[in-house]
């Protein structure tokens, strides 16, 4: 008898799940929580949040796992409160306050919003010490609990939104729309020293990632054995990558690219965002049953990158 059984259960379900994390546990507590819900060991996520904040979690289950890299590209929405006066180690309520002032007693909304205004767009955004990035194969948060501080270079980030819901000094209530590699913590971190007076985060929730939102996912305690998935909060591979271009394919084409070979481009029909796909754009490939695989548009045909299903 084999030491361990393969996963791969007929009644095993493969496909996107939506939970909504709550306060305290790590992202890779909800996977571990998932993986006995599902009685399935292959389930991943496709994104982080930090231990103190809330919100949506994408994870997909089964062979599902490989579409993670699709779901980094997708622009993610936070609701964000800054408390200003303070910057912490950590730039979240969880770190120790490294520098404190009241010079936010004189500041008013306007001042608040003319300093939100200077971080939207293209932004150069150095990651904070304690987080997932790496430096020569260590990550900069058992550095920095280690008492070290890797130096972490600046990236180039997106922020496309970003706007004061509440102003109840010394707190700020904002709302961001960030491209992938944006950490909010270092957003409140950089405002804060912009106002020079110092800020960190005290709430943070994620309420959608790309089309997905935390309105339709599961809630922590919902996640036991014996869970019913279905629709809005599990979707099918097919489904759960729906904003990519796709194109169906016929049954002679699913079985080239079961065979790994290309395709003509065919008629493809646009993403969510309605733009046509480019050189090298992942296109999704429908047939029998839902996904077959997701292809690479080159020079004017389909190679397939990732097959499901082979005729």
């Amino acid at each position: 008898m084999p030491a361990t059984e393969p996963d791969v259960r007929p009644e095993s379900p493969e496909g996107l799940l939506l939970v909504d994390k709550p306060s305290g546990p790590t992202s890779h507590d909800v996977v571990s929580r998932a993986r006995r819900a599902l009685d399935r060991r292959r389930v991943g996520h496709t994104g982080t949040l930090d231990p103190f904040a809330t919100g949506l979690l994408l994870l997909l289950a089964g062979s599902a796992t490989r579409l993670a890299e699709y779901f980094h590209r997708l622009d993610k929405t936070y609701r964000a409160t800054l408390k200003l006066g303070e910057e912490t180690e950590t730039h979240d309520r969880t770190g120790e306050v490294l520098r404190a002032s009241d010079a936010w007693r004189g500041l008013d909304r306007r001042e608040m919003e003319e300093a939100l205004a200077g971080f939207r767009g293209r932004l150069s955004q150095r990651p904070p010490a304690y987080s997932a990035k790496q430096v020569d194969g260590r990550r900069a948060h058992e550095a920095a609990r280690q008492g070290e501080r890797l130096e972490l270079e600046a990236e180039e980030v997106t922020v496309h939104e970003l706007e004061l819901l509440r102003w109840t000094p010394p707190e700020a209530e904002v709302r961001a729309v960030v491209g992938t590699g944006t950490y909010l913590r270092s957003l409140a971190r950089d405002v804060g020293r912009e106002l020079e007076v110092g800020a960190h985060l005290v709430d943070l929730r994620r309420t959608r990632i790309g089309p997905f939102d935390v309105g339709d996912a599961l809630s922590g305690e919902e996640l036991e054995p014996g869970v019913q998935l279905s629709p809005p909060h599990f979707l099918p591979p097919a489904d759960a990558v729906a904003w990519l271009p796709r194109r169906r394919i016929t049954r002679e084409e699913q079985e080239a690219v079961g065979h790994g070979q290309r395709i003509e481009r065919g008629e493809i029909r646009p993403g969510a965002g309605g733009e046509e796909p480019g050189e090298g754009a992942p296109v999704a490939l429908i047939g029998e049953p839902g996904l077959v695989a997701v292809a690479e548009l080159r020079a004017g045909e389909l190679q397939p990158r990732k097959v499901f299903h082979a005729a």
